[in-house]
């Protein structure tokens, strides 16, 4: 990219004649399709609010998550209890807790009361006793009820990232930077906060679903490189109505390999899986309120109203009128 830098003849008479600059300038076009992305997006995963906590003395709180809480261990240390677990968190651990009640304590055996007695001046600020012996931060990330089905029942109740392996990783810089951001109290700090949680989000479910899940789902795909390659043509183009022989060829299998490959990973057919997702999309435009249905249903690919109807019903268990009416601005 050039820019032009104009000057003007100066009074003593002296030729300042224009220079270019050249700045170079990135421009990120056409990346790689991806579909743990294209699962946030739809069920618009978001960091609801980023949280710094200090505690010390004798206490336990117990917090009753309805989707997602992500916090790291900064000094100290603690317990963590949910059901069926009791584990020591040391200082640089980082923990995820999905959809279930726990309860975090400087002593196990402590009774535990409700954590919004720690917050009650600031949400944003908890505090137990006058030492902060235990100072942790992170926050809540939510997903849109209607689509959160696509990943909140693949996470781990309780996933805890070892500090050796966080410092190791991504992990650690996004940590250091989350800190970084809560001390500077700069102007953005609470937006840069609430952004870095959706990123230690993201690389936590990288970390743990790196090797495959025991759920047959399309995050278990991810693992198996042929199964991998269908799903991104699928996420690639929602709007296709794949047939089982164009996925087979581009996962590089036989169809009856493939179609037995993916629905063992998957947990459904090749052909059922792009179907769904093609009208989680389109809900997804539907929710959003700005388009169409007959809109919605030509960039779905229907060449008919009623047939788009018929598809989304089967798959959403509702007309597309009446998916827009529960979930519009919800």
């Amino acid at each position: 990219m050039w820019c032009r830098h104009a000057h003007r003849f100066g009074l003593d008479g002296t030729d300042d004649r224009s220079s270019f600059i050249r700045i170079p300038v990135v421009i990120v076009q056409d990346a790689p399709t991806d579909p743990l992305s294209d699962v946030l997006d739809i069920v618009q995963a978001r960091a609801a609010r980023s949280v710094r906590f200090t505690a010390g003395g004798d206490w336990a709180l117990r917090f009753s998550p309805t989707q997602v809480k992500f916090n790291v261990v900064r000094s100290g240390s603690c317990w963590i209890l949910t059901e069926g677990t009791t584990r020591r968190l040391s200082s640089g651990d980082c923990f995820m807790v999905s959809g279930t009640p726990f309860v975090l304590a400087s002593d196990p055996d402590l009774p535990p009361v409700d954590a919004a007695t720690a917050f009650g001046h600031d949400p944003s600020l908890g505090q137990v006793g006058m030492t902060p012996d235990t100072e942790m931060l992170g926050g809540s990330v939510s997903f849109d009820n209607a689509q959160s089905d696509l990943l909140l029942p693949l996470l781990p109740r309780l996933l805890v990232t070892e500090a050796e392996q966080a410092g190791a990783s991504p992990m650690g810089w996004l940590i250091a930077q989350l800190d970084s951001e809560w001390r500077g109290g700069l102007p953005g700090a609470r937006t840069a906060c609430d952004d870095i949680i959706r990123l230690l989000f993201v690389q936590a479910i990288r970390s743990h679903f790196g090797g495959g899940t025991g759920i047959p789902s399309w995050l278990g795909g991810l693992s198996d490189p042929p199964v991998a390659r269908a799903l991104q043509a699928i996420h690639g183009d929602p709007a296709r109505h794949w047939q089982l022989g164009e996925l087979a060829r581009i996962a590089g299998c036989s169809r009856s390999a493939f179609a037995e490959r993916f629905a063992r990973r998957v947990g459904r057919p090749p052909v059922g899986y792009a179907t769904n997702w093609r009208m989680r999309v389109a809900a997804r435009q539907l929710a959003g309120g700005l388009k169409t249905i007959s809109t919605v249903a030509s960039e779905a690919g229907y060449l008919s109203d009623s047939a788009f109807h018929a598809a989304f019903r089967r798959e959403m268990g509702a007309s597309p009128a009446e998916y827009r009416r529960k979930y519009r601005a919800a």
